[in-house]
């Protein structure tokens, strides 16, 4: 009789230990992935990595954008006259004042390089909210998922932070002084509806759009181009 319960505990001692075997292979399984090369990911690998994409896009973008004509001759991410001004622009260059609308094209382009050399830790801050949840979606999803996560989760907070950036660039290259003076010409006009358009909620909204751009153009060059993985998280979790 004893043998028998000595049997049965064996028995039972033995399937317990299998299920813990199995969950603990479950739990394993869960907290890593595969990447492109076939190498094993830990979560925390991937989240780190993709911080580090986001932190080494968002300093570039912020490079680039922030040089010299960096948004200006950039057809991708140039600013032009604000939508509501549109035909104010039409209308001003028809009486001679195209040099006065390029003048202020130039400036407000000029504002938002100045604003992008302050950018990249706003964006840089703004990479830390991301979650193992969030990680994993992300390795998996498109060319862009990176960027497009930052825009989604974080869009109206670096908004507000990168506000005041811009206002400061604004003042530095005198924005309204060229805008002005092209406002009240139009306003002077038989038959038009007035504008006033908000230069810095309106140049604050395309300085972001712009730098979002490159920064996808940049998470791209990541996830296709070996050479932009600058660091050994970088290789491992892209390669």
């Amino acid at each position: 009789m004893k043998i028998k319960i000595l049997t049965v505990m064996m028995c039972l001692f033995a399937s317990i230990t299998m299920e813990a075997q199995i969950i603990n292979n479950l739990i394993n399984g869960a907290n890593t992935i595969i990447n492109g090369s076939g190498q094993s990911l830990s979560n925390d690998e991937v989240v780190k990595g993709l911080k580090e994409a986001l932190t080494v896009g968002s300093n570039n973008s912020s490079t680039n954008a922030s040089k010299t004509d960096g948004f200006f001759k950039n057809t991708a991410i140039k600013i032009p006259f604000p939508p509501d001004a549109k035909k104010m622009e039409s209308e001003l260059r028809k009486i001679g004042m195209g040099k006065d609308c390029d003048k202020f094209i130039l400036t407000i382009n000029r504002a938002a390089e100045e604003a992008a050399k302050e950018s990249a830790p706003i964006f840089v801050n703004a990479v830390k909210s991301m979650s193992i949840t969030d990680g994993i979606s992300i390795l998996k999803g498109s060319d862009d998922a990176a960027t497009a996560f930052l825009k989604s989760k974080t869009s109206a907070d670096l908004k507000t932070k990168f506000k005041p950036v811009v206002s400061k660039a604004i003042q530095k290259v005198e924005l309204t002084k060229y805008w002005n003076p092209l406002a009240k010409a139009y306003n002077r006009m038989p038959f038009v509806q007035k504008v006033n358009p908000d230069l810095e909620e309106y140049t604050t909204q395309k300085a972001l759009d712009g730098l979002f751009k490159l920064l996808a153009q940049e998470e791209l060059k990541i996830r296709k181009d070996p050479l932009a993985r600058v660091s050994d998280i970088l290789k491992k979790v892209f390669g």
